[in-house]
């Protein structure tokens, strides 16, 4: 059973075509060209980056970055293994190096087959200090059959290790059949050739660092009798290398390489056996025979959370202090850190550290900043911090990748017919009369959350667009009949085999073919949230004579016992301004075409989503004593931060929509914009509002998309307090608010 490993980013979905690929051949170096080798060292968030260091003359220095530009980064990440250069930075991004500088105004041409070729002042030339050391960032691709070249056996203990795959394989028949491959031999590809490591230097922190790679937080003992056994049948080959972990690398390339003492010239370990590893899955990967992973995917940490990521493993990082949900700031912020929280969350070793926001901005407090690991902690928030590190904005808040365990869900389904590899028909593997065969899926109820779950199987993001009929992507006419149908699913689903479904006995009225379920993915989405404080500022009570609520009550903005109330008589009505803001990535856009948007004569305006948001009043234990709802009278950019241009306005039947990082305020002055309590009798109630209700557009995070507020009234004045948004308070101050504990908890 090959694990692929799961570093590998994704490329393209089956059916795809890749790029063609080079194949690694070790350059042929002049005789007079000084031997380097090189490493990325430093305050590293991805092991693919960091401060480029090089090994002459006995001795680890640095580059300076004088001169130095994009094809130099070339040239370093080329014979680091890495298929490109992405990026390179100045002044010492990644920390202060130590040791000489090595090299100074290089001028490469990025054809180079080695730093040491480049035009410079000469090596160890230089008059720059450690504050002008150079990073780059490489692509996370490596250069197919990259093979590691000792250049220096003298030194070899100081090297990083470059090997072209790792990966675990099963070799006991209980451990063959299970999905994820938890135990079992640890390989390297060498030269073409799978080889296994000799254990007599192997240590369980090396074993961590493996497993955490394959996505496992933890490793265990394994029975090494019966590996014992194995052995001796079938003779292994040795890999020529001994692996030094220290246990808090999040990646095996970060580890020292040195020459095996033990291992013979001919491939062999007089003294020991293949290293084999046994890795403990995290709760919602945890294997049975064939099944057995959890249901759903849902996050139950008390006090660390991911939100606003588009796959398993990946999201912004939240923690809990005081009751309350806050963020972390990405000072410092990096790999060790984020490593912490992927294994405290039942996940791997981090692929990457983000920062700057990357996976959407996130609301209430930033709790924590400089956050220093050692690797070691069991939680994030026994890590050291800044306490007094103030100044963080949102802008700033840390985000991680985490490595997750090859379940093979890919394999179960595709996008078929699209004009890119994001969109198209959705097809599924299912057995039909003991064969597996492809097909498709009953578009009969299909919605957003159905969606997105397929796009994060596929692990290409977020859905952007449902359709329930897809005659313009002709798939396989193979494929064409349903093979699933009454999907259901909650959207935090891992595989859309997880949602409900009929089974065996299918129900489609449609059919398949031309009507089959098809999505478009996307890697961002937007992500509205409503602002409590000024909900809570702007409340107040007004008596309004019907004879000026006949627009309102044409909308259905009234309780239906307006419709009995003589001309002359007065509602009650409980008014407040709401500002929606979208923090997301993409811009919010109804889903409706402009052809289809409906004109309200009455208000003189078209309305581009019949419901966008519901705002209710609900009685201490749960029921609903009042109601309003609002069509998006107009979504347009009232305000926007800081350097964003507006894009979006109503006047002139203009295009709608709320651009990444601005809101929409609908003042408590227009029609609608309250709740009708004419017949409220006086006591404590929560007010709640509920934007998108319907999921009508895919959002990043819907469980944010709720406000709740407590609300006392009188019969003569009405107070708001203690209003906050869904998700930022803990489960226990939550329960004392009834009602719908978050968005997703409603269901169409």
């Amino acid at each position: 059973h090959l694990v692929v490993w799961s570093y590998e980013h994704l490329g393209y979905p089956p059916g795809f075509p890749n790029p063609e690929q080079e194949q690694y051949t070790a350059p042929q170096l002049a005789p007079d060209t000084p031997r380097i080798q090189l490493r990325l060292a430093g305050d590293k968030r991805k092991h693919n980056e960091g401060r480029v260091e090089v090994f002459y003359n006995a001795a680890w220095g640095t580059v300076c970055d004088d001169d130095f530009n994009i094809h130099a980064a070339q040239v370093v990440c080329r014979e680091l293994g890495y298929l490109e250069a992405i990026s390179w930075s100045p002044s010492s991004k990644y920390g202060k190096g130590e040791g000489p500088i090595w090299f100074d105004n290089l001028r490469c041409t990025g054809k180079e087959k080695t730093l040491a070729q480049c035009p410079s002042n000469g090596i160890g030339v230089s008059d720059c200090k450690h504050s002008e050391d150079v990073g780059v960032v490489c692509s996370d691709k490596r250069i197919p059959g990259f093979k590691f070249v000792n250049t220096m056996p003298n030194h070899v203990e100081s090297l990083d290790i470059q090997v072209e795959d790792v990966r675990i394989r099963a070799i006991l028949s209980s451990y063959r059949k299970r999905i994820p491959v938890t135990e079992g031999y640890v390989e390297v590809k060498d030269g073409g050739k799978w080889k296994q490591i000799c254990n007599t230097e192997w240590t369980q922190s090396s074993a961590r660092v493996i497993c955490g790679m394959f996505g496992f937080p933890g490793e265990r003992k394994y029975n090494a009798r019966v590996y014992k056994m194995f052995a001796r049948r079938k003779r292994p080959t040795y890999w020529d290398y001994a692996v030094n972990c220290t246990g808090n690398e999040a990646h095996l390339s970060s580890c020292k390489l040195g020459q095996a003492p033990s291992t013979k010239s001919n491939g062999t370990c007089p003294e020991g056996l293949p290293v084999v590893v046994s890795c403990v899955p995290g709760r919602d990967f945890a294997p049975t025979p064939m099944t057995g992973f959890r249901k759903a995917f849902r996050q139950e940490q008390p006090l660390v959370r991911l939100r606003g990521g588009a796959i398993v493993g990946e999201g912004r990082v939240e923690v809990l202090k005081n009751g309350e949900w806050g963020t972390i700031c990405d000072d410092k912020w990096n790999l060790l850190s984020a490593t912490v929280v992927c294994r405290e969350l039942g996940f791997g070793t981090a692929k990457e550290a983000l920062s700057g926001g990357r996976l959407g901005q996130g609301m209430g407090p930033v709790h924590m900043n400089e956050v220093a690991c050692s690797g070691f902690e069991k939680s994030v928030t026994e890590c050291f911090f800044n306490k007094e590190a103030l100044g963080c904005s949102h802008e700033e808040d840390a985000a991680v990748r985490c490595n997750v365990p090859a379940m093979g869900f890919q394999q179960s389904l595709r996008l078929s017919g699209g004009r890119s590899p994001f969109e198209g028909r959705v097809e599924v593997l299912a057995e039909r009369n003991g064969s597996l065969v492809w097909g498709t899926v009953c578009s009969d109820g299909w919605g957003t959350m159905e969606a997105m779950v397929v796009c994060r199987q596929l692990g290409l993001g977020f859905a952007s667009n449902v359709f329930q009929e897809t005659w313009y992507w002709p798939g396989q006419v193979s494929a064409d009949p349903v093979v699933m149908s009454g999907v259901r699913c909650s959207g935090t689903e891992m595989s859309l085999s997880h949602c409900l479904h009929h089974g065996a006995h299918l129900s489609c009225a449609k059919g398949g073919g031309r009507n089959a379920a098809g999505v478009a993915c996307s890697e961002t989405a937007p992500d509205l949230v409503l602002n409590p404080q000024v909900v809570e500022q702007t409340t107040y009570m007004e008596d309004r004579p019907m004879f000026m609520l006949h627009c309102a009550y044409e909308e259905n903005c009234l309780s239906s016992t307006s419709s009995q109330a003589p001309a002359n008589s007065y509602r009650r009505l409980l008014r407040f301004s709401s500002q929606i803001h979208n923090n997301g990535h993409s811009d919010f856009r109804p889903k409706a075409g402009r052809h289809s948007w409906v004109w309200h004569d009455c208000h003189r305006h078209y309305h581009s989503m019949e419901v966008f948001t519901l705002y209710d009043l609900v009685t201490l234990n749960g029921t609903k004593v009042a109601e309003g709802h609002k069509a998006s009278f107009c979504l347009e950019d009232s305000e926007c931060d800081e350097g964003i241009e507006k894009r979006y306005e109503c006047a002139n039947f203009g295009e709608q929509g709320i651009t990444v990082g601005c809101w929409d305020t609908y003042r408590h002055d227009i029609d609608c914009q309250w709740i009708d309590i004419t017949e409220l009798k006086p006591g404590d109630y929560i007010f709640q509002i509920v934007i998108n209700p319907n999921y009508e557009v895919p959002e990043s995070d819907y469980s944010n998309n709720i406000m709740k507020c407590r609300c006392r009234y009188d019969g003569h004045r009405v107070w708001m307090y203690s209003c906050h948004n869904g998700g930022s308070l803990s489960t226990e101050t939550e329960e004392t608010f009834p009602g719908l504990l978050n968005n997703q908890v409603t269901h169409r």
